[in-house]
């Protein structure tokens, strides 16, 4: 039993690049200035290469073909992305002002949280070893992807004004179409000829989305830390919003289970949509992240509920994949 669950752990994510993460804030902590904005080391021009190259890739590993076909089931998928960018978002903004407990700078990032796309290969996974509908786990998993480049934006500009946070939507969405949305169409054009040659290297390409996620986290800390941000809040801090985050998971997880059994879903698409409703993608919350708070002390801020779900969602995932597989 142990054996299995790690191995499922592994399988969606819960290994090096869980503690690479950590290691990145860590590095962040004992040396903020190498990090951080006066750091000699030209960070800026570095990430957003990376950012272009992993969407790119992105757009290379995605099927048109498969994307397409996946169009039939469309209760399903107008399901899983009302829950994603609408339910979610409108669940947490009700929410958010009874959490007096939680500090309003941690407040704006699981506000934030609430609007980012769903992740991809975990929720396939995750999907994969419930026994759930796979095609539609890969073809909605992959369009949240792409419409949260533009939802996700919108969101925070109206919400910007309950956050107390300034943000210009149109040119914000400007910079997440060229860095984002132009390397995605253009790796999706480049599908036929390149998907084949690079197919063999995926396992090894991963690393690349991973090291730029962690560069990102990185500076992001090194800064937050650099300016002493998280000095005013205790360590129990961590504690509250961990578990907000894990009453989030589970509170989304049920609404969209009732919302499965009154639209009458079979096994196979209720597992699909309660896997991939309430993934959030840590890859979109950073990347996007770095553009809508180009202030990195500030993003160190927001991404802290955001990674904190991101590792909830993965554990309490797999042992419910794995229960889901059992019944099955």
């Amino acid at each position: 039993m142990i054996q299995k669950l790690v191995k499922t752990l592994n399988k969606v994510g819960i290994n090096g690049f869980l503690l690479g993460l950590f290691a990145a804030i860590v590095l962040g902590w004992l040396f903020p200035f190498a990090g951080s904005s006066q750091s000699p080391v030209p960070w800026k021009p570095i990430i957003n290469v990376g950012i272009g190259l992993v969407f790119f890739l992105y757009g290379v590993k995605l099927d048109p073909v498969q994307l397409k076909s996946g169009l039939k089931n469309w209760k399903l998928h107008v399901l899983i992305q009302l829950a994603t960018f609408v339910l979610f978002p409108l669940l947490v903004v009700a929410i958010v002002p009874l959490m007096t407990w939680i500090d309003k700078d941690f407040q704006l990032g699981i506000t934030y949280l609430s609007v980012l796309p769903s992740t991809v290969s975990a929720s396939v996974v995750m999907v994969s070893i419930a026994h759930g509908n796979i095609p539609g786990a890969i073809f909605n998993a992959s369009i949240s992807s792409l419409l949260g480049v533009v939802i996700t934006p919108a969101w925070m500009g109206i919400l910007a004004d309950s956050s107390a946070m300034e943000m210009d939507f149109l040119p914000t969405l400007g910079e997440l179409s060229v860095k984002v949305l132009l390397p995605v169409i253009l790796g999706i054009l480049a599908h036929k000829w390149l998907f084949l040659k690079i197919k063999k290297h995926l396992g090894a390409l991963k690393y690349i989305d991973q090291t730029v996620i962690m560069i990102i986290v990185f500076t992001s800390f090194a800064q937050s830390f650099s300016q002493n941000v998280f000095d005013p809040y205790k360590s129990s801090v961590l504690l509250e919003v961990g578990v907000t985050m894990l009453g989030l998971f589970f509170f989304i997880w049920l609404v969209i289970e009732l919302l499965c059994r009154l639209l009458g879903f079979s096994w196979e698409d209720r597992v699909t949509a309660l896997f991939c409703g309430s993934k959030k993608s840590l890859v979109q919350g950073v990347v996007i992240g770095k553009v809508i708070f180009p202030d990195p002390a500030t993003l160190g801020l927001v991404l802290l509920p955001v990674m904190i779900y991101h590792i909830q969602q993965l554990i309490a995932g797999s042992i419910i994949a794995s229960n889901f597989s059992k019944r099955k």
